[in-house]
């Protein structure tokens, strides 16, 4: 597998305006261009957090853990239509409520992402992609945060959830 490097993106502004559109491959190519993404962030009832395992052949980050669900926004896609399409595609859930978080810009040596933050409690099945994922599972906030630092998790996770979940 491979991350499809002429897929479509929108290019926006910090408010999420579009302004343009580029591939995949020209917004990971170090340019970046700011391009839209759905991050959701997925708590049982005990609070703990589900992460995904992002498999080896993963363009940003392989084999590290992240985001229960994270996708680009598709040119022409609403961020709410692109939360739902990720979701069923990563997780295979369809019935959950979204609670939007916040909205910020990430950058890392690579690309300029415009992330738009939702979190959900769920406690039905999760199904994680055999396509897209290497698994997940709930990890506890103890767990997450003996982890920070250590090379086992996304920066971007890290930052994120330091950002909007942490005291």
């Amino acid at each position: 597998m491979k991350d499809n490097e002429q897929e479509i993106f929108p290019i926006v502004d910090e408010t999420g305006r579009v302004m343009g559109k580029a591939t995949r491959g020209e917004c990971h190519s170090g340019s970046k261009l700011l391009h839209p993404v759905v991050h959701l962030h997925v708590f049982n009832s005990l609070g703990d957090v589900y992460l995904q395992k992002r498999p080896e052949w993963k363009d940003i980050q392989p084999g590290k853990w992240d985001t229960a669900v994270g996708g680009h926004i598709d040119y022409g896609e609403t961020p709410e239509e692109a939360l739902q399409r990720e979701v069923h595609e990563e997780l295979g859930i369809t019935d959950f409520t979204p609670e939007v978080v916040g909205m910020y810009v990430f950058e890392s040596q690579r690309e300029r992402e415009l992330v738009y933050v939702h979190r959900t409690t769920y406690e039905g099945e999760i199904r994680p992609s055999q396509d897209e994922l290497d698994g997940g599972r709930f990890w506890t906030m103890h767990e997450i945060r003996e982890a920070m630092g250590q090379g086992v998790l996304t920066p971007n996770f890290e930052s994120e959830f330091k950002r909007f979940f942490v005291e």
